[in-house]
């Protein structure tokens, strides 16, 4: 992809230990993204796809359209941010996935979500 189509991806993680159960395999997780197009072509957020998988690597795949209820349309030099979260079985898993973008002048391409950890390290024993 040229330089006219570039989605940078930052992920925050945070651990959620008052929502979650480690006695009953279940760890939740807020994971906070900013979306930044840094190319020169705006472009519009159509869907999402997810793969989450814990540390028994059993995976989930998620999809669906925009994110937190929104398609958000990003102009040359503008982010957009959002929370979500997510719960595996295991302390420890990954995430990554991609965005399905439309950029203004119809190209349709992906901005790649480079795998991130989710790690409960306050996790007592």
């Amino acid at each position: 992809m040229s330089d006219k189509y570039n989605i940078r991806v930052d992920v925050n993680t945070l651990y959620l230990p008052d929502q979650s159960s480690p006695s009953h395999h279940n760890y939740v997780f807020a994971y906070a993204i900013t979306i930044t197009n840094q190319g020169t072509v705006g472009a519009q957020l159509i869907t999402r796809r997810w793969v989450i998988t814990d540390a028994n690597d059993q995976s989930q795949h998620v999809s669906g359209n925009g994110v937190v209820g929104e398609q958000p349309h990003l102009s040359p030099g503008a982010s957009f941010e959002y929370t979500s979260g997510t719960h595996i079985e295991t302390p420890v898993g990954t995430m990554h996935g991609s965005y399905q973008m439309v950029a203004d002048d119809g190209i349709e391409f992906e901005a790649e979500i480079a795998p991130f950890v989710l790690s409960a390290t306050d996790v007592l024993h």
